[in-house]
Protein backbone atom coordinates (compact mmCIF):
# COMPACT_ATOMS: atom_id res chain seq x y z
CA UNK A 1 0.00 0.00 0.00
CA UNK A 2 2.82 2.44 0.83
CA UNK A 3 4.40 1.97 -2.61
CA UNK A 4 1.15 2.59 -4.49
CA UNK A 5 1.17 5.70 -6.72
CA UNK A 6 -0.46 9.02 -5.82
CA UNK A 7 -0.96 11.80 -8.35
CA UNK A 8 0.67 15.11 -7.38
CA UNK A 9 -0.91 18.39 -8.52
CA UNK A 10 0.70 21.81 -8.26
CA UNK A 11 -1.07 24.75 -6.59
CA UNK A 12 -2.93 25.42 -9.87
CA UNK A 13 -4.22 21.82 -9.90
CA UNK A 14 -2.06 20.73 -12.85
CA UNK A 15 -0.43 17.28 -12.67
CA UNK A 16 3.30 17.52 -12.10
CA UNK A 17 4.30 13.97 -11.21
CA UNK A 18 3.38 10.88 -9.25
CA UNK A 19 4.81 9.81 -5.94
CA UNK A 20 4.36 6.93 -3.56
CA UNK A 21 1.68 6.91 -0.88
CA UNK A 22 4.57 6.88 1.61
CA UNK A 23 5.92 10.20 0.26
CA UNK A 24 2.41 11.69 -0.09
CA UNK A 25 1.74 11.01 3.60
CA UNK A 26 5.05 12.66 4.54
CA UNK A 27 4.19 15.74 2.43
CA UNK A 28 0.81 15.95 4.12
CA UNK A 29 2.32 15.54 7.60
CA UNK A 30 4.75 18.39 6.85
CA UNK A 31 1.86 20.60 5.77
CA UNK A 32 3.07 21.12 2.21
CA UNK A 33 0.25 19.13 0.58
CA UNK A 34 -3.40 18.34 1.09
CA UNK A 35 -5.38 15.34 -0.09
CA UNK A 36 -8.13 15.84 -2.68
CA UNK A 37 -11.41 14.14 -1.79
CA UNK A 38 -12.41 12.10 -4.89
CA UNK A 39 -16.12 12.90 -4.56
CA UNK A 40 -16.20 16.55 -3.48
CA UNK A 41 -12.78 17.81 -4.68
CA UNK A 42 -12.38 19.33 -1.23
CA UNK A 43 -8.76 19.67 -0.13
CA UNK A 44 -8.15 18.31 3.35
CA UNK A 45 -4.96 18.63 5.30
CA UNK A 46 -3.64 16.14 7.86
CA UNK A 47 -6.20 16.19 10.67
CA UNK A 48 -9.20 16.96 8.47
CA UNK A 49 -8.24 14.10 6.15
CA UNK A 50 -8.05 11.67 9.07
CA UNK A 51 -11.48 12.82 10.30
CA UNK A 52 -13.34 13.30 7.01
CA UNK A 53 -11.43 11.37 4.36
CA UNK A 54 -13.41 9.00 2.12
CA UNK A 55 -14.48 5.75 3.69
CA UNK A 56 -14.23 3.66 0.52
CA UNK A 57 -10.45 3.83 0.06
CA UNK A 58 -7.63 1.81 1.55
CA UNK A 59 -6.47 2.82 4.99
CA UNK A 60 -3.12 2.95 6.72
CA UNK A 61 -3.34 1.92 10.36
CA UNK A 62 -1.28 3.70 12.98
CA UNK A 63 -1.41 3.77 16.75
CA UNK A 64 -4.66 5.50 17.66
CA UNK A 65 -5.90 6.39 14.16
CA UNK A 66 -6.45 5.25 10.59
CA UNK A 67 -5.32 7.31 7.62
CA UNK A 68 -7.28 7.13 4.32
CA UNK A 69 -4.89 6.52 1.41
CA UNK A 70 -4.91 9.60 -0.87
CA UNK A 71 -5.22 9.03 -4.63
CA UNK A 72 -4.47 12.69 -5.40
CA UNK A 73 -2.64 15.38 -3.44
CA UNK A 74 -2.26 19.07 -4.20
CA UNK A 75 0.84 21.02 -3.18
CA UNK A 76 0.20 24.16 -1.15
CA UNK A 77 3.12 26.28 -2.38
CA UNK A 78 4.71 24.87 -5.54
CA UNK A 79 3.13 26.24 -8.71
CA UNK A 80 5.71 25.21 -11.30
CA UNK A 81 5.27 22.67 -14.05
CA UNK A 82 8.42 20.66 -14.60
CA UNK A 83 9.07 19.47 -18.13
CA UNK A 84 9.81 15.90 -17.20
CA UNK A 85 11.33 13.89 -20.00
CA UNK A 86 10.02 10.36 -20.28
CA UNK A 87 12.79 7.92 -19.38
CA UNK A 88 14.03 5.86 -22.32
CA UNK A 89 13.44 2.32 -21.13
CA UNK A 90 12.33 -0.91 -22.76
CA UNK A 91 8.97 -0.75 -20.95
CA UNK A 92 8.38 2.86 -22.02
CA UNK A 93 9.13 2.00 -25.67
CA UNK A 94 6.52 -0.77 -25.39
CA UNK A 95 4.07 1.66 -23.79
CA UNK A 96 4.64 4.29 -26.46
CA UNK A 97 3.98 1.67 -29.14
CA UNK A 98 0.88 0.32 -27.42
CA UNK A 99 2.54 -3.05 -26.71
CA UNK A 100 2.27 -3.85 -30.44
CA UNK A 101 4.82 -4.85 -33.04
CA UNK A 102 5.45 -1.78 -35.18
CA UNK A 103 5.97 -4.00 -38.22
CA UNK A 104 3.06 -6.46 -38.24
CA UNK A 105 0.70 -4.94 -35.65
CA UNK A 106 0.46 -8.04 -33.45
CA UNK A 107 0.26 -7.61 -29.68
CA UNK A 108 1.96 -10.80 -28.49
CA UNK A 109 2.49 -9.73 -24.87
CA UNK A 110 5.58 -8.34 -23.20
CA UNK A 111 7.33 -11.70 -23.05
CA UNK A 112 7.38 -11.91 -26.84
CA UNK A 113 8.22 -8.28 -27.62
CA UNK A 114 11.71 -7.02 -28.34
CA UNK A 115 13.28 -3.68 -29.15
CA UNK A 116 14.37 -3.23 -32.76
CA UNK A 117 16.74 -0.55 -34.03
CA UNK A 118 15.24 0.79 -37.27
CA UNK A 119 18.71 1.70 -38.50
CA UNK A 120 20.71 -1.24 -37.14
CA UNK A 121 23.39 -0.55 -34.55
CA UNK A 122 25.86 -2.41 -36.78
CA UNK A 123 25.26 0.34 -39.37
CA UNK A 124 25.62 3.23 -36.89
CA UNK A 125 22.03 3.38 -35.62
CA UNK A 126 21.52 5.04 -32.24
CA UNK A 127 19.65 3.65 -29.28
CA UNK A 128 17.08 6.44 -29.04
CA UNK A 129 13.35 7.16 -29.09
CA UNK A 130 13.45 7.92 -32.82
CA UNK A 131 15.40 4.81 -33.85
CA UNK A 132 13.87 2.14 -31.61
CA UNK A 133 10.48 0.44 -31.85
CA UNK A 134 8.69 -2.51 -30.31
CA UNK A 135 8.88 -5.60 -32.51
CA UNK A 136 7.65 -9.15 -32.09
CA UNK A 137 10.31 -11.85 -32.10
CA UNK A 138 9.54 -13.11 -35.65
CA UNK A 139 9.62 -9.60 -37.19
CA UNK A 140 12.82 -8.70 -35.35
CA UNK A 141 14.45 -11.93 -36.53
CA UNK A 142 13.28 -11.32 -40.11
CA UNK A 143 14.62 -7.79 -40.16
CA UNK A 144 17.88 -8.67 -38.35
CA UNK A 145 20.47 -6.02 -39.28
CA UNK A 146 19.02 -5.15 -42.68
CA UNK A 147 17.66 -1.75 -43.69
CA UNK A 148 13.85 -1.88 -43.94
CA UNK A 149 13.66 -1.08 -47.64
CA UNK A 150 16.06 -3.89 -48.57
CA UNK A 151 13.73 -6.60 -47.21
CA UNK A 152 10.35 -5.07 -48.02
CA UNK A 153 9.33 -4.24 -44.44
CA UNK A 154 7.81 -0.95 -43.29
CA UNK A 155 6.77 0.69 -40.04
CA UNK A 156 3.11 1.00 -39.14
CA UNK A 157 3.87 4.48 -37.74
CA UNK A 158 6.99 6.54 -37.21
CA UNK A 159 8.42 6.53 -33.68
CA UNK A 160 8.17 9.71 -31.62
CA UNK A 161 9.52 11.02 -28.35
CA UNK A 162 6.59 10.57 -25.93
CA UNK A 163 5.21 13.69 -24.26
CA UNK A 164 3.13 12.22 -21.48
CA UNK A 165 1.56 14.79 -19.13
CA UNK A 166 3.70 15.28 -16.06
CA UNK A 167 5.87 12.37 -17.22
CA UNK A 168 2.92 10.03 -16.60
CA UNK A 169 2.77 7.01 -18.83
CA UNK A 170 -0.55 6.18 -20.54
CA UNK A 171 -0.89 2.81 -18.81
CA UNK A 172 -0.95 4.47 -15.38
CA UNK A 173 -3.67 6.83 -16.62
CA UNK A 174 -5.79 3.86 -17.68
CA UNK A 175 -5.23 2.03 -14.43
CA UNK A 176 -6.26 4.98 -12.27
CA UNK A 177 -9.53 6.46 -13.61
CA UNK A 178 -9.76 8.74 -10.56
CA UNK A 179 -6.82 10.67 -12.05
CA UNK A 180 -8.61 11.37 -15.37
CA UNK A 181 -10.38 14.48 -14.11
CA UNK A 182 -7.03 16.11 -13.29
CA UNK A 183 -5.29 15.44 -16.61
CA UNK A 184 -5.83 17.95 -19.45
CA UNK A 185 -8.40 16.42 -21.84
CA UNK A 186 -6.16 16.65 -24.92
CA UNK A 187 -3.24 14.98 -23.17
CA UNK A 188 -5.48 12.29 -21.71
CA UNK A 189 -7.10 11.52 -25.07
CA UNK A 190 -3.70 11.33 -26.76
CA UNK A 191 -2.17 9.13 -24.08
CA UNK A 192 -5.12 6.74 -23.88
CA UNK A 193 -5.54 6.62 -27.64
CA UNK A 194 -1.88 5.81 -28.18
CA UNK A 195 -1.84 3.10 -25.53
CA UNK A 196 -4.87 1.37 -27.06
CA UNK A 197 -3.88 1.69 -30.73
Amino acid sequence: MLDRKTLVLNRSWLPVTTTTVRRAVVLMARGVAGAVHPGTFEVAHWEAWIERGPGDVGRLRAIGFEFPVPDVIVLTHYNGFPKLPVSFTRRNVYRRDGFECMYCGRAPGMGDLTIDHIKPRSRGGATSWLNCVAACVPCNARKADHPLASIGMSLRRQPTVPRWPGGLDPRSLQERPVWHRFIPAKALAGALGRSRS
